[in-house]
């Protein structure tokens, strides 16, 4: 599915959940340096330029990146399972990859001793083409080495194409608390425009067993699709509502580069009926006692998204698998990690230990940017004093750009928040750029 843009809607490209946009900074482009300087521990614990007064909590995505078919809009890294067509999926080389996962995370340990991971978020690709026994395995590699919150957190993504009845019962076994399902459209001609390899029928019947075999679970829904009128968008809300989800994920379509649908646009909504349709899901979430808690996010009181809570809150994670971001704070510092992207290359550099190939610290300048980029996405905004922690840096260094932003009429604050005005909402991409060094 997709992480964080038509022109100032407020948007971000299809999933949210799971992964956080990378980050900038000055870059190791040598692979074999970055890999060397990725897990020196003595290198990135030495002084520096900030001084954060205690590390953010700590979260793990793991990205398992195969899927039945690659869908138009997609531009996360995802791969068509092309093995051999005897075996079906049931082909996916799943003990080599755990192997490399494990492999992966054991080398990282170091950057992580003595912190616990509070939630667990197992995204792609498409997770749910693993079997329920690989997923029990993974998370079994994990507790034992690393010390996991009692209540963490763990969320599975699931396509209703992959979906078999009583497949979810057993996820749920294997320790999965939370199912995100990715439904898109109710709408079959939609679906199809969408290159999505489930029919609506497929789609009721997944997050109904969703709801029968967990306590809580997320729906994605998609709008401003090819060909969809506002009536259209209205009934796969209610469609969506009726079925009584406790968290809702809604994404403006956009096309992204180095995708099929940016080599073959298609015809999609305007702007104007755009906004319009994020008016009538807005409406009718807030009827259905979903309240808008994050940019894309609505959910019932207790319901929110967890993991991706903490990437708003510029919190720390660990990215293993194929391609995979982290995020990791030390006392000095703030790094950002990509893992290998193709599978095969990644599986090959993970048991050798070398699965890291960029390594980036991020520029004290950028901080305030990457901050707000997350922060400003949460609709109750966050604690004024949370800048500094985040960050290691004063207030001083946010105040110019809060000032202006305030100006704008685009951020609220008092003596204990910040938050995004409804304005500030509408143009999200204005007042997070105000930000920029």
């Amino acid at each position: 599915m997709a992480t964080p843009h038509i022109a100032n809607i407020p948007v971000v490209s299809a999933p949210t959940e799971g992964q956080a946009q990378p980050g900038s900074g000055v870059d190791l482009a040598n692979p074999a340096e970055a890999a060397e300087r990725a897990f020196d521990v003595v290198h990135l614990m030495r002084p520096g330029t900030l001084q954060l007064p205690s590390l953010p909590p700590l979260a793990l995505y793991i990205h398992l990146p195969w899927c039945l078919k690659k869908c138009p809009y997609c531009d996360f890294n995802s791969h068509e399972w092309r093995g051999d067509p005897a075996a079906g999926m049931g082909g996916l080389p799943e003990q080599p990859y755990l192997s490399a996962l494990r492999a992966d995370l054991e080398a990282t340990l170091p950057l992580i001793w003595g912190r616990t991971v509070h939630s667990i978020f197992l995204g792609g690709g498409t997770p749910s083409l693993f079997s329920p026994a690989a997923i029990d395995q993974l998370l079994s590699d994990v507790r034992a080495r690393v010390k996991l919150d009692a209540d963490a957190e763990i969320t599975l993504e699931a396509n209703p194409g992959t979906f078999e009845r009583d497949r979810f019962r057993a996820y749920r076994a294997a320790g999965v608390t939370r199912l995100s399902v990715g439904v898109q459209s109710f709408n079959d001609a939609h679906l199809t425009a969408l290159g999505r390899v489930h029919n609506r029928a497929q789609a009721l019947a997944a997050v109904e067993e969703a709801a029968q075999s967990f306590d809580t679970f997320n729906l994605d829904l998609m709008y401003a699709l090819p060909g969809q009128t506002l009536a259209e968008c209205e009934q796969d809300v209610r469609t969506a509502l009726a079925l009584a989800p406790p968290h809702l994920s809604v994404y403006h379509l956009t096309i992204e580069p180095n995708t099929l649908f940016a080599k073959y646009p298609p015809v999609v909504p305007p702007d104007d009926e755009a906004y319009a349709m994020l008016d009538t899901i807005t409406e009718h979430t807030t009827a259905a006692g979903l309240a808008r808690y994050e940019i894309s996010a609505y959910a019932r009181a207790g319901h929110g998204c967890w993991h991706n809570q903490n990437y708003w809150q510029f919190g720390d994670y660990v990215g293993l698998g194929a391609g995979a971001h982290s995020k990791l704070s030390f006392a000095h510092r703030v790094v950002r990690q990509v893992r290998a992207r193709d599978p095969a290359l990644y599986m090959q550099r993970a048991l050798s230990g070398h699965a890291v190939v960029q390594h980036t610290e991020v520029a004290r300048s950028e901080l305030p940017f990457e901050f707000m980029l997350n922060a400003l996405r949460l609709q109750g905004g966050v604690p004024l004093a949370l800048l500094s922690e985040r960050t290691g840096l004063p207030l001083g260094a946010f105040e110019k750009a809060l000032t202006e932003a305030e100006r704008l009429g685009l951020l609220g604050r008092d003596l204990q928040r910040i938050w995004p005005t409804e304005r500030g909402f509408d143009f999200l991409s204005d007042l997070q750029a105000l930000f920029l060094p």
